[in-house]
């Protein structure tokens, strides 16, 4: 059943639509409720497309659809996929119109950083890959991409500029694009911008995909950066059937590009449009809407709106103020325990923080009180170096110009190829305008001429052919079948033998030759679905786009640690918010940006966004919220003392109960007195 509000969104007929939707108030039932009613009404699955931020939250909206429908064969039939998979299945549509080969690699944010890196030891004569931090040069060239500012422009903007990041990244950018395309690569960023391109440009990629989709939505639409704007503005502009669902109050990662005011301003970009409020949270108790409310109410710049609930009044919320840092962790690790001896389960919790600095001495506690935890947020499969290192033999035998993966590999196993060798071939490359690939063959083959130009040993010679056998064989093998070809190729450069030999123990030997084992199932469902070598390319790129939420399945009966961040869109029974303090939550860089931030005055996350990632961990509770702090914490070897978040000013008295973690007898103290006390701080 839907509410009326829901109601009136997902029997929407056409003309833009914001679905203003509060914490838990059950947005992913409107869109799937809409698609179902569009299609009842006639509409084509295959003319609706719906965009999400994650590959779960598309497949639950698929999944959601043919239950609805009773019809899983129509809901196959609708697009429903991420930002960035949309932007790839454009590209791969269009690559005529692109001029680019046939085949391309998807630069993930470590083969980013990598292109980076090497551009920096060019470029930099004084160390520059060692005094700079590269991932703030690529979050700099990522916010340019995305706001379509091409690097002579950013060259010409930041001339004048004395921030030293400015002027490196002035340099690096241009070239960093000229490496991806000399590479046959695209990052992330391309996915959402060279779409965009083609639609401004080529008209008839543009009226074949505004012909494409007669109804496009939109979640999660807070989040959504410039380039996702202009890609949604593209699709609609024929006919303007656009519904997205956001909430303005969850807006909290303008630090990665996403622009809150397309959120705000969707009624000037869309005229005509409808602005429907889901208030009724499903999720919550009212002690913890109440919270919630009272806190984002300090924001102005914000689409006004109240959470309710018909659910009972709940738990006071627990306050506990520690001595320091030690004895608050101890105190969450005792108190979950002692939740999961009265009956809670251990999956029912989940312990929040700001800063992953915060989860070290968490562990440490619930680990000597033996409390099972997992983390999220932590590396990802595919992120992982020995799974990484696979998937590099597998894209250099796809593609010999993915300069990256020949880079990673072209010495794992170490097989006496130096750096100072691959530098000469790297030369050698750029000299000839050729590919790195291209001349490692030429040198590993009986091209004297090609070997004495590099000057190399002899065994290094005989390394360079045969890596160039090993990726040739592997390429030939790939053809037949890619799981085989793999198997062949792990034999071969005696993977397994190499993980026991670099592994501290047997058992982390076996966990990282279990996670080539993981790989490998990856890689037989695949083959299985009858996907061969040519169709590996898409499944590598689709691998690439894989999220930090795609990967949280069920981790068992664990208490789940994880950033405020990382905990959007989650919710649990119980959880504490631990160190609301000043320089914590709000964050410190939010107080005094540093020298490695982006500052733009239009864009820069400020105390409001750290008061709406406040509101977003206090919404993922539903029955119990827990919130500490500490009175002094280390930092730098000085024990400092520290201030109360100016967001605990904010809670009202009446839904605290108040815990002083010094008093062994742990007595309750009147939440009017630690009001009293916040009362003496001025945070203006």
């Amino acid at each position: 059943m839907l509410n009326p509000p829901q109601r009136e969104a997902a029997s929407h007929g056409g003309g833009p639509l914001l679905v203003l939707a509060g914490a838990g108030s059950g947005k992913t039932r409107v869109i799937t409720h809409r698609i179902a009613h569009l299609i009842d009404q006639g509409i084509p699955a295959k003319a609706i497309a719906a965009v999400t931020f994650t590959n779960k939250a598309a497949e639950e909206m698929r999944e959601r659809v043919a239950h609805i429908l009773k019809n899983g064969k129509v809901a196959r039939e609708l697009t429903i996929g991420t930002f960035h998979a949309m932007g790839l299945w454009m590209l791969r549509q269009e690559r005529e119109a692109l001029g680019f080969p046939r085949g391309f690699a998807i630069y993930d944010q470590a083969d980013q950083l990598g292109v980076v890196r090497e551009i920096l030891r060019r470029v930099g004569n004084d160390g520059a890959d060692r005094r700079f931090d590269v991932k703030a040069i690529l979050t700099r060239i990522s916010l340019a991409k995305n706001g379509f500012i091409a690097p002579e422009a950013y060259a010409a903007a930041k001339a004048n500029e004395a921030d030293d990041y400015d002027v490196i990244t002035a340099k690096v950018y241009p070239l960093y694009q000229e490496a991806l395309r000399g590479f046959a690569a695209f990052d992330f960023d391309d996915l959402i911008t060279e779409p965009v391109r083609l639609l401004d440009t080529v008209a008839e990629v543009r009226d074949r995909w505004r012909a494409r989709f007669r109804f496009v939505m939109v979640d999660e639409y807070q989040d959504t950066n410039r380039a996702q704007l202009l890609l949604v503005q593209h699709l609609v502009a024929d006919h303007g059937n656009l519904m997205v669902v956001g909430d303005d109050d969850q807006s909290i990662y303008s630090w990665r590009g996403a622009d809150p005011t397309n959120i705000l301003r969707f009624a000037e970009m869309f005229p005509g449009a409808k602005i429907v409020k889901l208030e009724q949270n499903y999720r919550s108790s009212k002690t913890i809407l109440a919270a919630a409310n009272a806190v984002i109410a300090n924001n102005t710049k914000r689409h006004g709106k109240t959470l309710w609930s018909d659910k009972g009044q709940g738990e006071l919320i627990t306050h506990a103020v520690a001595p320091d840092v030690e004895t608050e962790a101890k105190w969450v690790a005792q108190e979950a325990r002692r939740l999961q001896e009265a009956g809670r389960r251990w999956q029912d919790l989940a312990v929040l923080y700001r800063s992953n600095l915060q989860a070290k001495l968490l562990e440490e506690e619930l680990r000597a009180h033996d409390v099972p935890y997992t983390m999220y947020g932590g590396q990802q499969f595919f992120e992982r170096k020995e799974v990484k290192d696979l998937i590099a033999y597998l894209r250099l035998a796809l593609n010999g110009k993915d300069e990256l993966a020949l880079r990673r590999i072209i010495n794992y196993p170490a097989r006496g190829i130096g750096a100072t060798t691959l530098e000469k071939l790297a030369a050698r490359a750029q000299a000839r305008h050729t590919s790195m690939w291209e001349v490692l063959k030429a040198a590993a083959q009986s091209d004297e001429a090609a070997a004495a130009e590099l000057d190399v040993r002899a065994s290094t010679r005989t390394a360079l052919a045969d890596f160039v056998d090993i990726i040739t064989r592997l390429r030939e093998r790939l053809a037949t079948g890619v799981v085989a070809a793999t198997r062949a190729l792990v034999e071969e450069i005696a993977l397994y033998d190499d993980l026991r030999g670099a592994s501290p123990s047997l058992a982390a030997a076996q966990r990282r030759i279990d996670n080539v084992e993981g790989l490998f199932g990856t890689l037989t469902r695949h083959e299985a679905k009858g996907g061969g070598r040519d169709a590996l390319a898409d499944l590598l790129r689709h691998l690439s786009l894989q999220s930090d939420k795609d990967d949280k399945d069920e981790a068992g009966d664990k208490i789940v640690l994880t950033t405020l961040h990382g905990a959007k869109g989650l919710e649990f029974p119980v959880v504490f918010m631990v160190g609301l303090e000043e320089e914590l939550l709000p964050h410190a860089r939010t107080l005094q940006p540093q020298v490695t931030d982006v500052i733009d005055p239009d864009h820069a996350t400020d105390v409001s966004e750290e008061r709406r990632l406040c509101y977003v961990g206090i919404t993922r509770a539903q029955q119990k919220l827990y919130i500490t702090r500490a009175c002094t914490r280390l930092t730098r070897g000085r024990t400092v003392p520290r201030t109360p978040s100016r967001f605990l000013l904010e809670l009202p008295d009446e839904l605290l109960e108040v815990i002083d973690l010094a008093e062994l007898a742990r007595e309750k103290v009147p939440a009017t007195e630690v009001k009293d006390f916040f009362a003496n701080f001025n945070f203006d």
